[in-house]
This record gives C-alpha cells, structure tokens and sequence, in this order.
C-alpha cells in the first residue's frame, strides 16, 4: 500500500481519535484536582503552561522573527485569555465538581457558536442549556444562600474566556502558521504565570509529586489531545466534530466518577444531558463556507 493511501486511510479511525482526546483532556482536568491541594490553582496552572510549553516547543519551534506589531498583540491577548481562561476553570474545581464545572464553562462557546448563527432553532438550544445548568448547579434543590456562587461564577466566567479564545484562535491561526500560535501563546501565559506561581508555591512548585503531576496534566491536557485531533481534523466535518466536542461535559462526569469518586445526582445529571443535547443540536450542524458557526481548521475548533 502506498504512503498516499495510508494517509487516507488512517488505522485509527478519526471519532476514534476525538473521542480519545476529549478524555485525555477531562481526565488531565481530574488530575489537576489533585495538584490543587498541592500548588494551588496559580501555581498548577503554571506548572501546566511551562511544562506543556517546553513539550510543545520541541517539536513546534515557533518562528519569532520577521512578525508584525499586529501579530504579537494578536498573541499576546490570546495568551493572556488562555491564562485567564486556565485560572478561571482551576479555581472553579476547587469548590464544584468537575462535571458540574465543565458542563457550566461549556455554556461559553455554545451560546457564542448559537449568537453568530442568529437561528431560532439555536437560541433555544441554549435555552435548554441553560435550564440543564440550573439543574446540575442544584439552584432547584438547595438553598441560595448555600450554593457555591462563587464556584458556579468562577466556571462561568471560563466559558467567557472559553469563547473569547475561540475568536482569538480563529485571529491567530491567520497570522500563525500550524502550531506556531499557541506555542507562543502558552509561552506567554508560562512567562505570566510563573513570578506567581513560585510567589504562592515556592518550593512545592518544583517538588517530585508535583512536577509528576504537573507532566500528566501537559501530557493529557495539551500535548496528546492537541496531536489526537491534528490527526482527526482533515477527515471530519465540522458538524461531527461539534458533536464529539459536545460529549466533553459528559466525559468531565466520568473522570470525575473513576478518578476523583465524584458521584452526580440524578438530576444533575438530567441536566447535563440538557446541555450536551442543546450543543449536538448547535455545534452539529454541517457549516458551509461563509456561514456563520463552528469552523473547523488545522489549529482545532474555531468561529468563522
């Protein structure tokens, strides 16, 4: 078999090979709650970014030279949001499940991706998303006085950055050539994070425990996923591809349940539900080019 035939014809099939990266990710999410008591949320963050940068830039190498003034701020803010984007969601699994945590901050690019299409059908998709994260936030079963608002406004404002470095990815990618942006970005939130994350862990940072930890998360998080759907992205269409990326809440509940013994109520898991059907029915859906939503290019998943 020729080597053209073998690269159609890949041995793992692309769903596969989403599918796999959507738990690397959620799983990298659960081992990151258990760097939390260890570093803290600045600084396994920055044990994140600096370990997934140095992998990245093995293989990457970004060019640096010959950029414009517009290209660096263009990737300075996109590392900025990925940082804040990355503090935002860590400090979230400090107080909420990590289920309940990915299925909120999962509410920022679906309602993004349903604004930029103006369908009706849309709207009220995240409509039902949102009745779904009333359910799985127990806002209908628990006093508001005792609900982690500050959990549930900290995994919401992950979704805001969520959906800003979506718009800001679409940016980079135009400027950047392959992975060449979010190296720097990660570079950039690395660089950001770092003066902190010593100032809050000091030696803890570089610790065995921790650093082992800190590898995992860069590997599940970053690296593995971030290869897994590379090699996905030119068989997939858009419309399957929002549909894999719509089973991540689901797949944060399942690391959450063998990793962490994070057990969801019945009804929150109604809830999620909710959300993941709301965003099959948006994310999935086939976009043509020139049509507002969910686009696809070699950089991941994007806003056209």
């Amino acid at each position: 078999m020729s080597t053209t035939s073998s690269a159609a014809h890949p041995r793992v099939h692309p769903v596969t090979l989403v599918l796999l990266a959507v738990v690397s990710v959620q799983f990298g999410g659960a081992l990151a709650v258990t760097l939390l008591p260890l570093v803290g949320v600045v600084g396994s963050v920055t044990l994140r970014l600096t370990l997934a940068t140095v992998m990245l830039w093995l293989f990457v190498r970004p060019r640096l030279r010959g950029r414009s003034r517009g290209d660096w701020m263009v990737v300075t803010v996109f590392g900025l949001v990925l940082t804040v984007m990355n503090l935002a969601f860590y400090a979230s699994l400090e107080r909420l499940p990590i289920g309940v945590a990915a299925t909120i901050e999962f509410l920022g690019p679906l309602t993004l991706a349903a604004a930029l299409s103006r369908r009706g059908r849309d709207l009220a998709a995240v409509a039902t998303a949102l009745s779904g994260v009333v359910l799985i936030s127990q806002a209908l079963t628990t006093p508001w006085a005792d609900l982690d608002q500050v959990g549930i406004a900290l995994a919401g404002a992950a979704g805001v950055a969520w959906a800003c470095y979506l718009t800001l990815s679409r940016r980079t990618g135009a400027r950047f050539e392959g992975l060449d942006g979010i190296a720097i970005a990660m570079a950039i939130g690395a660089v950001l994070t770092l003066p902190f994350g010593l100032a809050t862990a000091g030696s803890d940072l570089w610790g065995a425990d921790a650093l082992l930890r800190g590898l995992g998360i860069a590997l599940l998080s970053s690296a593995i996923p971030y290869s897994l759907e590379l090699l996905a992205l030119r068989a997939l269409s858009s419309g399957t591809l929002g549909v894999l990326l719509s089973l991540e809440p689901a797949g944060a509940a399942l690391a959450g349940l063998l990793v962490l013994g994070q057990v969801l109520a019945p009804l929150q898991l109604v809830g999620m539900a909710l959300v993941v059907a709301a965003s099959i029915l948006v994310l999935g859906r086939r976009v043509e080019p020139g049509q507002p939503g969910l686009a696809i290019d070699e950089g991941g998943p994007d806003l056209a």
